[in-house]
């Protein structure tokens, strides 16, 4: 998935529209009702992430499941979350290494991780 896609997917599953609070290209998802952020897609330098190559490459940070994310972490297209709790973030890397089924269930499991809590 790319980007564009991601946001037409978020659009018709949870009315999400991204929001770019800083004066970049980087666009947050946040919910509706609490604000929260479950999503984060921006540009990063490969070298801050440790990948080989020049320039910078697109991913999304979302909220995972702790118990999920050593697992995710040993494959392809996952890393430790850039910028973000490494315990309960994850980065995907938007390059086809993962496959979109999979991009859509872990954007699911991070938008019900960060929904207003129920009373």
């Amino acid at each position: 998935m790319n980007r564009q896609e991601i946001f037409q997917w978020v659009k018709e599953q949870y009315g999400t529209e991204p929001d770019y609070p800083w004066q970049d290209a980087n666009a947050v998802l946040r919910h509706q009702k609490n604000r929260k952020w479950y999503g984060l897609i921006m540009n990063v330098g490969r070298d801050k992430l440790g990948l080989s190559g020049g320039g910078d490459i697109e991913v999304l940070n979302l909220k995972c499941d702790p118990d999920l994310i050593g697992f995710l972490r040993s494959r392809p297209g996952f890393l430790p979350a850039y910028h973000m709790n490494k315990r309960q973030w994850i980065s995907i890397t938007l390059d086809d290494n993962v496959p979109d089924e999979e991009i859509r269930n872990l954007i699911h499991m991070s938008y019900g991780l960060t929904e207003p809590k129920k009373r």
